[in-house]
C-alpha cells in the first residue's frame, strides 16, 4: 500500500509542488529583504541620524525604522514603516497584488520647528484607489496640477502653504516614487508615502527632505523675527 503511494504520479506532483513553494518562499524573502534594505539605506544616507533602530513587524513583509536626529536639527525624529507584497507566498501573492498593487513606504517626520501650514499633495490615481482620508478637507482649498508625469491634487489652508508646496514641485520636477506628501501643523508632523522601488527612493526622498528641513528653518526664523 505504501509502495503504491510512493510510486503514484500524484505523489511526485506533490513533491514537485512542495519544492516550488519552498523555492518561491526563499526567493521571495530575499527579494523583500533587498527592497527594504535599499529603502532604509536611502533614508539613513540622506538624513544621517544620530541614532537608529530597525524592527521586524511582519515577518518578511513588514519592517520599521526609527531614526533619531541631532538636537540642532529642525526634525527630531523620523519613523519609517515599509509593508511589502508577500513575494514569499506564490499562492497568496496574486491576490495581494490585485488588492494592494504595490509595496508601500510610509515616512513620518516629527518636527521641532513650526510647520508653515496644513497642506497635501496627492497623486490622483492613489487618491482614487483607497487613498488617504484628509480630516479637514472641507476647510482646505484645492486644485489639480501636473507634477512631472503625474496629475496631483493639491490642498492647502493658505497662499503661504500653497507656495511652500509649490516650491517642492519646483525643486523636484518629477515626483518619482512619491504618491502623497502631507503637512499637519497641529501634530507638528510631516508625512510622505512612497513606493519603495530599489534605486529610486533616494532620488525622490533626498530633495524632499532638504525641502522640508529648509522650510522649517525658514519658518522658525520668520517667527523669531516677528517676536523680536
Amino acid at each position: 500500500m505504501n509502495e503504491n503511494i510512493i510510486t503514484s504520479p500524484v505523489f511526485f506532483l506533490f513533491i514537485a509542488f512542495s519544492f516550488l513553494l519552498s523555492f518561491g518562499y526563499f526567493r521571495g524573502r530575499r527579494k523583500n529583504q533587498k527592497i527594504y534594505r535599499a529603502a532604509f539605506r536611502a533614508l539613513v544616507d540622506t538624513v544621517k541620524p544620530q541614532d537608529q533602530t530597525f524592527t521586524v513587524i511582519g515577518g518578511v513583509v513588514g519592517y520599521h525604522a526609527n531614526l533619531v536626529m541631532a538636537k540642532q536639527q529642525p526634525i527630531s525624529q523620523i519613523d519609517a514603516t515599509i509593508t511589502l507584497l508577500p513575494r514569499h507566498s506564490w499562492l497568496y501573492f496574486p491576490i495581494s497584488f490585485a488588492i494592494r498593487r504595490f509595496d508601500r513606504l510610509f515616512v513620518t517626520f516629527h518636527c521641532r520647528a513650526p510647520i508653515p501650514g496644513e497642506g497635501h499633495i496627492i497623486e490622483k490615481g492613489y487618491a482614487g484607489f483607497r487613498g488617504p482620508k484628509i480630516a479637514n478637507r472641507e476647510k482646505l482649498q484645492g486644485e489639480t496640477r501636473p507634477w512631472g508625469k503625474q496629475n496631483v491634487e493639491v490642498y492647502y489652508d493658505s497662499t503661504k502653504t500653497r507656495n511652500f508646496l509649490s516650491s517642492l514641485m519646483d525643486i523636484l520636477p518629477d515626483p518619482g516614487v512619491i504618491r502623497h506628501v502631507a503637512l499637519v501643523p497641529g501634530e507638528k508632523r510631516g508625512f510622505v508615502f512612497m513606493i519603495p522601488r530599489p534605486g529610486k527612493v533616494e532620488e525622490s526622498f533626498a530633495p524632499l527632505y532638504r525641502w522640508l528641513a529648509e522650510g522649517l528653518k525658514k519658518e522658525t526664523r520668520l517667527r523669531n523675527d516677528k517676536k523680536s
